[in-house]
């Protein structure tokens, strides 16, 4: 039987970078012929398949913010490689990459499944822009394309929000490889021994304002030091977060992290008490699902993704979005009861090794590329 051939189309940062490699790193070649698309300026590493073989990729002037030229540029250059390439399918990841993907793979006759790793409608409080971005989701739902969503949250918001039939969308849960080894840190270590952390940069989707006002309330009653890794180049609320943290007089008990790599995120949450995030929306977050695979409990909002993740009273707890007091008196939970502390992390790894192991998952998606 021919190999299924499959053109991945993204900007390949963040969350979607780490799917698409765990993606080609565990599919079956015999099967399967990989190729990525994606933007000039993203990630340098190259991609490899299961065998540790180069996977074939093209280079377009796909980037993260909107600019006609370079998006009617990227529309040009990958009809051009979709058009010499022939594959069988294309998996269009995020806002850009499907975009893309939906328009050339209509022009082409080509299926598409995108996947939206949270819809970008979600990241502006702007509304003209939100109606913009939710329209834009509208017009190209349905037709040639599949939604494959990373959770349950995302294929009802799919359905309800942006008009997709039930039958065109498909749930495949965002999930990672069992973390076996942690490795020593290759970063210098400047926070004390006892810390809470999280990941993500400062921005309208991560929240971390809400989070350090939360710690401020926590630490009333409470020292614990917070942890915030993935503060990087794209961090657009960063000052407004450090400015915040010189207000309430918490220089002292917060870390900001730059970008690191991915066994020293592994490292810090391994050596954390738990996890927790203040998320205002979410795909299904790589970050909680590593602390369930390293027996971390989460604190986290109810917003999609994370409310997929965590159970309340099982594996962590699920906050409303602005509750500060609810996230502060769970915090102050775990911090003084460690039996149940350890319930909870014992349950979290429970979570993991049930849901989100890809090597036992992969062929569920495998199948359905097939179909």
């Amino acid at each position: 039987m021919a190999k299924k051939k499959i053109v991945h189309l993204l900007h390949s940062i963040g969350g979607v970078d780490v799917y698409l490699r765990l993606v080609l790193e565990n599919m079956n070649t015999d099967s399967f012929e990989n190729i990525v698309i994606h933007g000039t300026k993203d990630t340098k590493k190259p991609f490899f398949d299961k065998n540790g073989n180069t996977i074939k990729e093209y280079k377009v002037s796909i980037f993260r913010d909107i600019s006609i030229f370079y998006d009617i540029k990227s529309l040009f250059q990958t009809y051009k490689i979709l058009k010499k390439e022939k594959p069988n399918l294309i998996h269009a990841h995020s806002a850009k990459g499907g975009i893309v993907g939906r328009i050339t793979g209509r022009l082409l006759g080509i299926k598409v499944i995108y996947t939206p790793h949270a819809f970008s409608y979600l990241s502006t409080q702007n509304s003209l822009k939100r109606s913009l971005f939710l329209n834009i989701e509208k017009l190209l739902a349905n037709e040639n394309s599949l939604i494959l969503a990373t959770s349950a949250s995302e294929k009802k918001r799919a359905i309800e929000e942006v008009g997709y039939k039930p039958g065109n969308v498909i749930v495949f849960n965002n999930c990672i490889e069992p973390i076996t080894k942690i490795q020593s840190l290759t970063i210098s270590k400047t926070w004390p021994e006892d810390y809470i952390c999280t990941v993500g940069r400062p921005s309208y989707q991560k929240n971390i304002e809400q989070m350090i006002r939360v710690m401020h309330e926590v630490n009333k009653e409470a020292k614990i030091h917070l942890i915030v890794m993935g503060v990087g180049p794209v961090s657009g609320q960063l000052e407004s977060v450090k400015k915040l943290i010189q207000e309430l007089d918490m220089a002292n008990d917060v870390t900001l992290l730059n970008w690191t790599e991915r066994t020293d995120v592994f490292h810090i949450i391994n050596h954390s008490k738990f996890y927790i995030s203040t998320s205002r929306y979410e795909g299904m977050p790589y970050s909680i699902i590593e602390s369930l695979a390293l027996s971390k409990a989460c604190v986290v909002t109810n917003c999609d993704g994370n409310k997929d993740l965590i159970v309340n009273n099982y594996n962590g707890f699920v906050v409303d979005n602005e509750d500060i007091k609810g996230f502060k008196s769970k915090i102050l939970k775990l911090l003084s009861d460690k039996e149940l502390l350890d319930k909870l992390s014992k349950n979290a790894f429970n979570s993991y090794s049930e849901n989100y192991n890809i090597k036992e998952n992969i062929s569920e998606l495998e199948s359905i590329y097939l179909e």
